[in-house]
């Protein structure tokens, strides 16, 4: 597609797509401009040339279309959390989504549709009413849409699946135009590569979710002494290998307000809490504990938890790898590259998978790496844009430092832009080939790019 130069987009053309949406057209000049450009990363720093806050389908849809008329640049914003940054785009359009974030429970049928600008926050809210739930991210603010179409992690994983493994159809708006439903019977092909394949395919405007009965959980936070980080980490391989799907699980190596480093398990157990506090024992008496706040809780009060670590604003840089074991030698490494670490707020966390994870067929869906134990995530933040250098490279030492443990691939949701070769990798060739050609039928000009950019296959 040939783009078109921004100064040929006059005040006749911006007044003709506000005459056609129900939602604010924002340019930089105008009032509240700067704060729909915020995302969750302070580090990105792109300046879309409009802003459309679309208040329903129609607006997606004449917003899309006034993009392609005029060659800009694309990119989609949901929640705004997506740490590379993709919501945003330079000198082009921005479709922001996030005002439309409806939710209709089904308490009856246990489903859910949401429009794909609702986060996760928003969507417990609704659905905890009726003592549901599905899988959902660690963070309320993270939005639906960008979770659950790279894969979907969250504390109920081993128990429900993946936040994809929950979805029961999508609706979709095309490169072209087209509105599409896709589920198993209706756009099959398109409803696999939704499921863990990203944004590539079109704008997905609203999604519907299986429900899980989740009442009261036992969760919070175990705080153990950083020195004994290695054989707590060691003890947590073999504590998270023997425990049932109930149970979600991680293990952070952090540091706390008063700049302790420390130990931190972070756990949520959704069956009987009676039974979770036997099956939790070992880990709380493992170690003499610095602090236990592991209680009974509301599933959303454990959604609320990790926001206390990721506040909004600082610059991010993240990268991961998959485990398929937390040998005493990767225990040891972690511990060690944590001692190193440049900035109080990164942290290396590895959060365990399994359960109906591993259980799903791999065929089934997009995700790869269904098999791995653990996923390590080397999370840098920091606020100092002049720390900048120092804080990537330790992100990717630790990376580089682990990948004599891992497997191949990476978790997409947690990184910047990867090359060909390494979204090959994260996919793995088979899959990669079939998402490649379903890119090709759906969006052949690549005009969904900002994403882990799954490139159009050759006709």
């Amino acid at each position: 597609m040939a783009l078109m130069d921004q100064r040929q987009i006059g005040k006749q053309d911006l007044d003709g797509l506000r005459a056609q949406l129900r939602g604010a057209v924002l340019c930089p000049a105008d009032e509240g401009y700067a704060t729909a450009r915020e995302i969750h990363n302070g580090m990105i720093e792109k300046r879309p040339a409009i802003i459309a806050r679309c208040s329903g389908v129609a607006d997606v849809m004449r917003a899309l279309e006034f993009g392609t008329d005029k060659g800009l640049p694309v990119s989609i914003r949901s929640g705004g959390h997506s740490l590379p940054g993709f919501a945003l785009c330079d000198g082009g359009l921005m479709i922001d989504l996030s005002g439309m974030a409806g939710v209709t429970v089904d308490p009856i049928r246990r489903t859910a549709d949401a429009q794909a600008g609702a986060t996760w926050g928003q969507f417990d809210h609704e659905t905890q009413a009726f003592a549901l739930a599905t899988t959902g991210g660690l963070v309320r603010t993270t939005g639906i849409a960008g979770l659950t179409l790279g894969g979907g992690h969250g504390f109920l994983m081993r128990r429900f699946g993946l936040a994809c493994d929950n979805l029961l159809a999508a609706n979709m708006l095309t490169a072209d135009g087209r509105f599409l439903r896709a589920d198993e019977t209706e756009n099959a092909d398109l409803f696999w590569a939704l499921r863990g394949g990203g944004g590539n395919f079109g704008i997905v405007t609203s999604l519907e979710y299986r429900l899980h009965s989740v009442g009261p959980v036992l969760g919070g936070l175990l705080i153990s002494p950083f020195e004994g980080a290695h054989p707590m980490l060691t003890f947590y391989e073999q504590f998270s290998a023997g425990a049932p799907d109930e149970l979600g699980l991680l293990a952070v190596l952090g540091t706390l307000p008063d700049g302790t480093k420390a130990v931190i398990n972070l756990a949520c157990y959704s069956g009987p809490v009676e039974t979770g506090e036997h099956v939790l024992s070992p880990l709380r008496t493992f170690a003499t504990p610095m602090v236990d706040q592991i209680q009974p809780m509301s599933y959303a009060a454990v959604q609320s938890i990790v926001e206390n670590f990721n506040p909004r604003g600082l610059r991010n840089y993240w990268k991961t790898v998959y485990l398929n074991e937390l040998t005493s030698d990767a225990a040891g490494t972690l511990a060690d590259l944590y001692s190193r670490v440049p900035a109080p707020l990164s942290h290396l966390v590895v959060y365990t998978l399994g359960g109906a994870v591993k259980r799903v067929p791999a065929e089934t869906t997009a995700v790869a790496y269904r098999d791995a134990r653990h996923v390590v995530i080397a999370v840098g933040m920091w606020d100092d844009p002049a720390d900048d250098e120092m804080n990537i490279r330790w992100v990717r030492d630790c990376v580089n430092a682990m990948r004599p443990f891992a497997s191949e691939g990476f978790y997409p949701n947690y990184e910047e832009a990867a090359a060909e070769d390494r979204l090959v990798a994260a996919f793995g060739a088979d899959k990669y080939r079939r998402l490649a050609a379903i890119k090709r039928q759906y969006d052949p000009e690549n005009l969904f790019c900002l994403n882990q950019n799954i490139l159009p296959a050759n006709s």
